[in-house]
């Protein structure tokens, strides 16, 4: 669960990064991912460091899943009895389900932004549109309710990354003293709101006009 879980934590930095190339305008983004397909040539083929980054995504994908539901079980196993505190009760179901939404949010997101390519902005259709990936971001965050989702979504990943990355420290050992678990604490809170921020930027920017 940890080293599949800092496995993502290191994607959603660089994917984060790459996002915010959009405030640098439509030929700096698109310049940034036609690199990454063509990133390592000609050691590499074509999208081959994208197919490495997807290949290891889904190994750490399976891994995760699978940690998580075997640590789900055997927690059901060998408690019968409800958590004494809430506040525990409550961050454990949000590990849970929030991932669970996660999911779910990537898997769309992949279809509409990767693999479908098609954008939900009614006044923005076409082959031009879905051949431009900044065009494509542009007009999907023009419209409110897909800016909604995105930002439910990122408020999901946020709680996950702070526990999350909180919890990856503790299981490699890195939070045995006080001054080490308040850090571990600090560390998760900071990484989360990091990436939060960092992602929500663009799609609010594209909202209210920064981004045309």
């Amino acid at each position: 669960m940890a080293g599949s879980g800092l496995v993502f934590v290191g994607y959603v930095l660089l994917h984060m990064y790459g996002n915010l190339k959009t405030l640098a305008g439509e030929e700096a983004f698109n310049t940034y991912a036609h690199h990454l397909r063509t990133f390592g040539e000609p050691i590499l083929p074509y999208e081959g460091l994208l197919w490495i980054v997807r290949v290891v995504l889904i190994v750490a994908v399976i891994g995760h899943v699978y940690a998580a539901f075997a640590l789900w079980s055997r927690a059901g196993t060998a408690r019968r009895t409800k958590y004494a505190a809430a506040k525990t009760a409550m961050r454990t179901a949000w590990m849970r389900w929030g991932g669970v939404f996660l999911i779910l949010f990537i898997v769309w997101h992949l279809l509409h932004f990767t693999i479908m390519k098609i954008s939900v902005n009614p006044d923005a259709q076409g082959p031009d549109i879905e051949n431009n990936p900044y065009q494509l971001v542009v007009a999907s965050f023009q419209v409110r309710w897909m800016t909604l989702i995105y930002l439910l979504a990122l408020g999901a990943l946020g709680l996950h990354l702070a526990h999350g990355v909180f919890s990856a420290q503790q299981t490699l050992g890195l939070t045995g003293t006080p001054a080490k678990y308040r850090r571990a604490k600090a560390t998760g809170n900071a990484v989360a709101a990091l990436v939060v921020v960092g992602f929500a930027i663009p799609p609010l920017a594209i909202l209210f006009g920064l981004i045309k």
